[in-house]
């Protein structure tokens, strides 16, 4: 709590639509002030912070309760601290962590490999239920897909066969 300011107007876009006269919901909403009597409540007890948590930089503290199941780690982890040095509005924050959490999937399989297990990446993926109410189009993506692989199987083995020919 000792990084909290003092004056909350010090953080950029704090209390934006504290003016009246800038209300999107005026005239409909009907005014009785009864919503704020929710809004003195006591703050909870602060979660012990024994792992890396990840905090915007819009933020002037931790949140008071946070997930601790997967801390940032590898190469999606190294995204994810890039990502949260960027305000919350900007592409910089939201692209780079849609793709660490693309990135994070292969970590996943590369780790169950490593430790033995061989992920079942058919029901994993939701393609059981894909193919149980969505069959067409089940079918015209593993069509795209075969049809896409084979390409860059084939191009890479054209690839391979022509540097062998030019070593002859």
């Amino acid at each position: 709590m000792e990084n909290t300011p003092t004056n909350y107007k010090d953080i950029k876009g704090w209390g934006i639509d504290a003016d009246p006269e800038n209300d999107p919901t005026y005239p409909i909403k009907n005014r009785t002030d009864e919503e704020h009597k929710g809004y003195n409540w006591e703050r909870p007890a602060q979660q012990p912070v024994d792992i890396e948590v990840l905090q915007s930089n819009e933020r002037p503290n931790v949140t008071a309760v946070f997930g601790t199941s997967t801390p940032p780690s590898g190469l999606s982890g190294e995204i994810r601290r890039f990502a949260f040095k960027y305000s919350e509005g900007s592409y910089g924050h939201w692209l780079p962590l849609i793709l660490a959490d693309r990135i994070n999937v292969y970590e996943g399989i590369i780790d169950d490999l490593s430790s033995g297990r061989v992920p079942n990446i058919f029901a994993e993926r939701g393609w059981t239920a894909e193919w149980k109410y969505n069959r067409e189009g089940f079918i015209k993506k593993a069509l795209a897909g075969i049809v896409i692989g084979s390409f860059v199987v084939a191009a890479l083995c054209y690839k391979n066969k022509s540097k062998s020919h030019f070593k002859k």
